[in-house]
């Protein structure tokens, strides 16, 4: 079930014409297979997994129903269960991503500027708060993303963070031994990354399920 201010923000970001992760529950993709401008992007469909994260993990910021707090306690008792939250969201992001083979490298905000890896795909999970994502370079789509999705963005595919809420926080993980190599929009670039681009590896299972999913589903059928 959507929360009150992840509802409002679906209904914004249809009215402004963006592409909501939320949507659905079900992982949704995205075409970005055209070049713009000096970022190459990619065939393979960028894919959008919300609310991976399970309800019980989800339903820590709430706290424990019936607790009785005076005024001033009750908001310091607020600021430290939303703070744990974020915490719980990171670490189930960092057990279940590495458990699957993609181990987390950073924890922050995501670069507000265009942006992308001609050597990786990348493996977004969305700790906290919400952002707006343009993913393509200039000629690309908006993604508003949530506290609990996760993103799979393939090499090549530019990104960059739009608006935020203060307290938006992401991590990012790559497969085992990768070190992304981070390139802007830059035209004379464009040729050689596309080449390395076409070297970087399907991966063999689904980085949320850890086996067949919708990156098996997509990613493998196109590839054949």
């Amino acid at each position: 079930m959507l929360t009150n201010s992840r509802s409002v923000m679906l209904m914004m970001s249809f009215a402004a014409g963006t592409f909501a992760a939320g949507a659905s529950s079900k992982p949704r993709h995205l075409m970005l297979a055209q070049p713009s401008q000096g970022i190459p992007n990619n065939p393979l469909p960028l894919i959008i997994y919300p609310e991976v994260v399970p309800e019980e993990v989800e339903q820590g910021e709430q706290g424990e129903s019936g607790q009785q707090w005076e005024p001033g306690e009750q908001a310091e008792q607020n600021d430290e269960g939303i703070e744990e939250h974020r915490r719980d969201l990171a670490q189930w992001f960092r057990t279940e991503f590495g458990r699957h083979g993609w181990p987390v490298s950073w924890h922050g905000p995501i670069y507000p500027y265009t942006h992308y890896h001609p050597n990786t795909h990348e493996l977004l999970g969305i700790t906290s708060g919400w952002a707006e994502i343009l993913f393509g370079g200039e000629s690309g789509r908006m993604v508003t993303v949530y506290a609990g999705d996760a993103i799979l963005i393939p090499a090549g595919v530019g990104h960059q963070q739009i608006s935020a809420s203060e307290d938006f926080m992401a991590v990012g993980a790559y497969p085992p031994g990768i070190k992304p190599k981070t390139l802007g929009d830059e035209q004379a670039l464009l040729e050689q990354s596309m080449l390395e681009i076409k070297r970087v590896a399907i991966p063999a299972t689904d980085p949320i399920t850890g086996g067949e999913g919708a990156l098996t589903e997509v990613w493998h059928q196109q590839a054949h």
